[in-house]
């Protein structure tokens, strides 16, 4: 089976989140079959939750879908590295295998901080790829904090 990445429309649904004033982060659940399950941008200020990043909110929507709190199988892209939250989103819900963008040393919870992946409490341990399109998704993110500044 040829790998195919779904990082562009990630990235689509960070760019509607920045359009919404929220932090450009987008995430994309796609099931085994290759098909789009859920897709979702931060909207931590527009629903006052600050649960309600990107990760968490595709996850809630894939776990409706699928009539299950487990997504086994399925894949997650997202555009920047999941923070300690959302990695243990990630791992409880069982997803096989995370695809991300830019890392984040200040809140990232993969491969920076905490690494929840690596500890013994975590039941669950996805395949992990970072840096896919890392440039573009850094740049969002670089374009939104200057616009604020």
């Amino acid at each position: 089976m040829e790998f195919r990445s779904y990082m562009d429309q990630a990235l689509i649904e960070a760019r509607v989140a920045a359009a919404r004033g929220e932090v450009p982060v987008g995430a994309v659940v796609v099931a085994p079959s290759g098909e789009v399950v859920a897709r979702a941008g931060n909207r931590t200020r527009e629903l006052c939750d600050p649960t309600a990043h990107a990760e968490v909110l595709a996850l809630r929507a894939a776990c409706a879908a699928a009539g299950s709190e487990r997504l086994l199988g399925h894949d997650l892209y997202v555009t920047l590295e999941p923070c300690p939250m959302c990695a243990a989103a990630i791992a409880n819900a069982r997803i096989a295998r995370l695809y991300y963008g830019a890392s984040d040393p200040k809140s990232g919870g993969v491969a920076q901080g905490p690494r929840i992946f690596a500890h013994t409490q975590c039941h669950h341990v996805p395949d992990v790829y970072d840096g896919i399109a890392a440039l573009e998704a850094e740049r969002l993110l670089k374009e939104f904090f200057a616009a604020k500044r």
